[in-house]
């Protein structure tokens, strides 16, 4: 297996989570909220991907599928186009609001760009330092297991929310 099918797969795996826990709720469903200062399943699958899209191409050198797709029209947020959802309040987190199908097509959408660009990796390539600002320097590699890290863990707490908001 080559570095760029590992990181496909793990990708896959993002995606799979993600729109299977948007699958056929409602917008209501979506942006419920187990306690007021907890996130949404519309709000959590919205920030991985924005966070996937900004990442890699950042790393890729490409126009994110965010403005590039113009997805940020589509979902109409009150926030800086940049915004991915990192030091939002119980307030800013609120306010995302998308239906299953738009959460979808985003998610989709990004994973798309990211498979593309994951497939052009070697693993000479995963040595390239792509952040200087830590210390050590973060390579693509770490900055690509980082990505795949933190959306898991957000994708398996949209599933966790799906199934307290589908219980009741």
């Amino acid at each position: 297996m080559t570095p760029a099918e590992l990181l496909t797969d793990a990708f896959e795996r993002i995606l799979q989570t993600a729109t299977a826990a948007v699958d056929g709720l409602s917008d209501e469903q979506l942006a419920a909220r187990p306690t007021p200062d907890a996130n949404s399943i519309a709000w959590l699958v919205w920030h991985l991907a924005r966070v996937q899209d900004d990442h890699v191409a950042d790393v890729a050198g490409t126009e994110q599928v965010w403005t590039a797709q113009d997805f940020v029209t589509r979902f109409d947020l009150p926030f800086d186009t940049a915004a991915m959802g990192y030091g939002m309040n119980s307030e800013e987190v609120g306010h995302v609001r998308a239906s299953a199908e738009l959460l979808a097509e985003y998610a989709q959408a990004v994973h798309d760009a990211t498979v593309a660009y994951v497939a052009t990796l070697t693993a000479d390539g995963l040595d390239r330092v792509v952040d200087t600002r830590w210390d050590p320097p973060v390579t693509l590699g770490v900055r690509l297991v980082s990505v795949v890290s933190d959306d898991l863990q957000h994708a398996g707490q949209a599933a966790y929310v799906r199934g307290l908001v589908t219980s009741e």
